[in-house]
């Protein structure tokens, strides 16, 4: 009884933006009351902490971060800009749940939709802006599938773009995490949307201009300290959930909460996965060294410049001595031509104790073709020379 009676205390400080200390926890000890949940570190997607996480149940609004990440993409790709003004249909005007009563015929520019969906949640702003892409919310909804199956998301289907309870709409909190971790690192500026804790639209129509309040629906972004987002969402069906993320010394967590009984249990379950997690990991980021010219046999060229693939990240939730890491260059002496650029021409291995903990490919910068009968000669007359 005592210690489920300190619980209880610890979420309620908690809720009321006490920030509990980031001791380490094991896993065990971890409990949430929604029935499905996980925790993911961003940078990596390693996952710390799951319940049920592949069980597909319907999102509610958190549907609304694939809306937002179609609309970043197509922010990127120059199919529109944040300037854009978007007309509303009578059929966008027309949702129900969460909205900012958009009339039909109202102008909105991309940037002041995308403020609604991703702090008031708007469900009219949402049908807006994908007739807006795709002329048809039907045909965002395809996009919405499709993106979903680049990403792995194995168990989600879109039947809207909002959230709005429908059959068939459904999604895992393993999804979710892997879209959320998707919009967030992609797409960084999504955080000066969705940590906005208040703000005003103007509603422009027939009847002249009004001012319309916003308040984000993420009440962690005012209770816990270390919150960078993200998208809330509760209906009759999907009850309350919840995709959290929040940084922290340089680690990046992603807590996912589906169907909690009530508001602040959901926020109190991520709250509880967000500090497990940010006492359990550390993160190494591995610097790039300067790395030498390799000796080419038969080759054009004598040398051949490499680089890295890409960078090296490692998630440690062992508590081990991350100053103590080996970096292991393993190159060859010389290679032969031809070499394509980037063919692997060698790797460096990261160790712990002795312990291997990952490694990155070094690849060819450049190609080098095989040298013919001209190209010696030309070598041997330098030598002359």
């Amino acid at each position: 009884m005592k210690k489920g009676f300190t619980v209880i205390l610890l979420g309620v400080f908690l809720l009321y933006r006490i920030a509990l200390p980031t001791t380490v926890v094991h896993a065990e000890e971890v409990e949430i009351s929604a029935p499905s949940g996980i925790l993911m570190e961003m940078s990596t997607g390693t996952v710390l902490f799951e319940k049920d996480a592949d069980t597909a149940r319907p999102p509610a609004s958190v549907t609304k971060i694939m809306t937002m990440l179609l609309i970043f993409d197509a922010l990127e790709n120059g199919t529109i800009s944040l300037d854009d003004e978007v007309s509303t249909s009578e059929y966008a005007a027309s949702m129900g749940g969460s909205q900012v009563f958009l009339e039909p015929g109202e102008m909105q520019t991309v940037g002041t939709l995308l403020k609604c969906i991703s702090v008031a949640s708007a469900n009219d702003a949402c049908v807006t802006m994908s007739e807006c892409i795709c002329g048809n919310e039907q045909e965002f909804v395809k996009q919405m599938n499709e993106r979903a199956k680049g990403l792995g998301m194995k168990h989600t289907n879109f039947v809207n773009c909002n959230g709005l309870d429908t059959d068939g709409h459904e999604m895992s909190a393993r999804d979710i995490a892997l879209m959320s971790r998707e919009l967030m690192t992609k797409y960084p500026q999504i955080k000066d949307y969705c940590t906005v804790w208040m703000e005003n639209i103007t509603h422009t129509t027939a009847r002249g201009s009004s001012e319309f309040g916003l308040t984000n629906t993420n009440k962690l972004i005012r209770q816990y300290e270390y919150a960078t987002g993200l998208k809330t969402g509760s209906t009759g069906k999907a009850k309350f959930c919840v995709s959290a993320t929040a940084s922290k010394n340089g680690v990046d967590l992603i807590a996912v909460i589906m169907g909690a009984e009530d508001s602040k249990s959901r926020f109190k379950d991520a709250v509880t996965l967000l500090n497990y997690g940010f006492g359990k990991c550390q993160i190494y980021n591995a610097k790039e060294q300067k790395l030498p010219e390799v000796l080419v046999k038969g080759g054009k060229e004598d040398h051949l410049k490499i680089q890295y693939e890409k960078g090296f990240t490692y998630v440690d939730t062992e508590g081990s001595d991350l100053s103590k890491v080996e970096e292991v260059t393993e190159i060859p002496d010389e290679v032969k031509a031809p070499v394509k650029k980037g063919d692997t021409i060698g790797r460096i291995c990261y160790r712990i104790s002795g312990k291997e903990i990952g490694s990155v490919n070094l690849i060819a910068s450049t190609p080098v073709e095989k040298a013919d009968f001209g190209d010696y000669l030309k070598k041997i007359w330098k030598k002359l020379l």
